[in-house]
């Protein structure tokens, strides 16, 4: 991607990398807490509430172009069980490692007269203005990927009945008689004889009364 609007140092997610002088091989260790930026997964699915705490552990490392970051996110995902539509809660941790260029090397770590000439090679690519880079991106890619598409309660959770929606893990013993379809035609046609049975046996007495009062 081109080169990042200009960069906050009092954001969270923003991290000043001048501590390391651009000297290769100079390494720094960096522990942070913040609050978790909003869309961070998937909504009506599971994700990362924004403003919820977020524990970053990172390790930023000088190379000739840049400065290559490997770290780890930890934090609480909220979700919904797809099978029974629980609530879930889960600890997600998200491993990541991106390298940030300088604004004025190439790919080989060599300096270029004019940065961005080619728009293709940097379309890719993150990069560290005035010593600061950008974590969020990067964080949200990381968090993605890391959580679930189908998130369930437990791994054998059995969902939902699909006649009436009760949940089967209250109720292992939940059932429903079945009725054969190949019989129900039949079940009908046998109420009708009844009630017409019924009919005839009415007119039949009707009669027998008739002709008792004559």
């Amino acid at each position: 991607m081109a080169s990042n609007a200009r960069l906050d140092h009092r954001n969270p997610l923003v991290f000043d990398t001048h501590e390391l002088g651009r000297r290769p091989g100079a390494l720094q260790r960096l522990t942070r807490e913040i609050d978790a930026p909003r869309d961070l997964g998937i909504p009506g699915v599971i994700e990362v509430p924004e403003g919820a705490p977020m524990a970053l552990g990172l390790r930023l490392e000088s190379v000739m172009e840049g400065v290559l970051v490997t770290g780890t996110a930890r934090a609480t995902a909220e979700g919904e069980c797809v099978r029974c539509l629980e609530p879930v809660e889960l600890e997600l941790e998200a491993d990541f490692q991106e390298m940030f260029s300088y604004p004025d090397a190439d790919d080989r770590g060599r300096v270029i007269a004019e940065p961005g000439d080619d728009a293709e090679d940097d379309e890719d690519r993150l990069f560290i203005e005035d010593g600061l880079f950008d974590l969020e991106p990067v964080l949200r890619d990381a968090v993605v990927l890391a959580l679930p598409m189908q998130p369930v309660c437990q791994e054998d959770c059995p969902g939902l009945c699909s006649e009436c929606g009760a949940r089967l893990a209250d109720d292992p013993e939940h059932h429903h008689d079945a009725v054969d379809i190949r019989w129900a035609a039949l079940q009908g046609l046998a109420g009708t004889t009844t009630d017409g049975e019924k009919d005839e046996m009415s007119g039949a007495e009707a009669g027998v009364d008739e002709k008792q009062e004559k």
